[in-house]
């Protein structure tokens, strides 16, 4: 009898371990271009996905990765593979508008949180329908509009034209900046568009300057928004030339190299943090980013999009120790109560802005977001100028 006992209690353990519950672990699925004409925007932010902490409070978080190639149709085959398969509890990304306002429909659908890194205010903004669920850290057009404007009154010009990608973020930027142009006396005398796979902008370049503006402001995300300041250049184009924060990423320094010298954008404090006046609200959070990212990458290898990504990470995990009361993740009632707690974030401090959401702001950046940056010999340098109090 003994002998028999002995034998039975580690098959009672085996069989009570088994049959115990899993510990709670919160899923994160990444959609970003990793290959295409974005890639130089979604290398960052997978790196810094590689950084991340592996726990939000107490829970354990795990990582999914996907590339969509910068093609929508591709983004929506990973959203339906994270939501179907992986059964993730929110999404991050995509990488730029097209491929994220394909992917609000999925997470909109499925009930589930997504956290895009693209940077216009249409993937999130009206807050109805399927963008109930969407999110957008990147401070808007607007904003970007506000610091480019500011500068353009001191500077004494008073025209502007775009050269901007023939796509949605094309359409945003221009239609928001045009807006913002009118308001600020800024008049707008050329709109000139080019696709991201185009190996010539000559025609559009020349026909922008044609109408003699004292400024252009190029409406392109990563690398292929170089191209019409080359071409630019190459025709003698004197004028300031501005960039938009899509273009804030190291590969289009070292693509751009001595042709973007003095070329300025209105961006995200995070790319200059150490540059920042003391005062400045994000400098310490921002010098954390760059610290903890270029300790690993190297020097220089900042940008705005693993920025993104890192503060896309500090709101969820706000989020999620607030919205496990509701349910655990992987539930319904978690993912929900996930998106409720975002949507509930007040001042909070990230790398790249100060956040604070509504039920009708589902992005909840403000002035602080953004700061104007000069090209200078290959780096980005600080512009100086007012800090804004909100």
């Amino acid at each position: 009898m003994k002998r028999i006992l002995l034998k039975a209690v580690p098959v009672a353990i085996a069989t009570a371990f088994l049959n115990a519950p899993a510990q709670a672990e919160i899923k994160v699925g990444v959609i970003l271009s990793l290959t295409g004409p974005a890639a130089s925007l979604g290398a960052p932010a997978k790196n810094t996905i590689d950084i991340l902490p592996r726990k939000m409070g107490d829970e354990d978080v795990s990582y999914t990765v996907l590339d969509d190639a910068s093609d929508p149709s591709a983004a929506v085959r990973a959203a339906r593979k994270l939501v179907d398969e992986d059964k993730v509890d929110v999404i991050f990304g995509p990488s730029v508008t097209p491929t994220s306002l394909a992917v609000v429909e999925v997470a909109g659908q499925s009930g589930l949180p997504m956290i895009s890194f693209a940077g216009s205010a249409a993937i999130a903004s009206p807050v109805e329908g399927n963008k109930q669920w969407s999110y957008v850290l990147v401070a808007p057009e607007r904003t970007m509009a506000h610091y480019v404007f500011d500068q353009m009154k001191k500077d004494g010009d008073k025209t502007l034209a775009f050269i901007s990608f023939n796509d949605a973020f094309g359409d945003n930027i221009t239609r928001e900046f045009s807006a913002a142009a009118k308001e600020a006396g800024i008049e707008v005398v050329a709109d000139e568009r080019f696709n991201s796979k185009d190996t010539s902008v000559t025609a559009q370049a020349l026909s922008a300057m044609s109408k003699n503006p004292d400024a252009i402001l190029i409406g392109a995300s990563g690398t292929p928004g170089v191209t019409p300041v080359i071409e630019l250049r190459n025709a003698g184009y004197q004028g300031q030339i501005y960039l938009n924060q899509g273009m804030a990423n190291p590969d289009v320094l070292r693509v751009g190299k001595d042709v973007l010298d003095g070329v300025m954008l209105s961006v995200s404090p995070v790319l200059v943090a150490e540059q920042l006046p003391a005062d400045h609200p994000v400098k310490e959070r921002a010098t954390e980013y760059v610290t903890a990212y270029e300790g690993k990458y190297g020097e220089g290898s900042r940008s705005l999009f693993g920025a993104t990504a890192w503060d896309a990470f500090l709101i969820t995990e706000a989020a999620a120790a607030r919205a496990k009361d509701s349910g655990a993740p992987g539930t319904p009632e978690f993912r929900k109560a996930l998106s409720e707690q975002i949507q509930a974030t007040n001042e909070l401090v990230g790398a790249e802005a100060v956040f604070s959401m509504s039920p009708t702001n589902h992005n909840g950046t403000d002035l602080r977001a953004q700061t104007l940056v000069r090209i200078e010999g290959g780096k980005w340098t600080y512009v100086p100028q007012d800090q804004p109090s909100q």
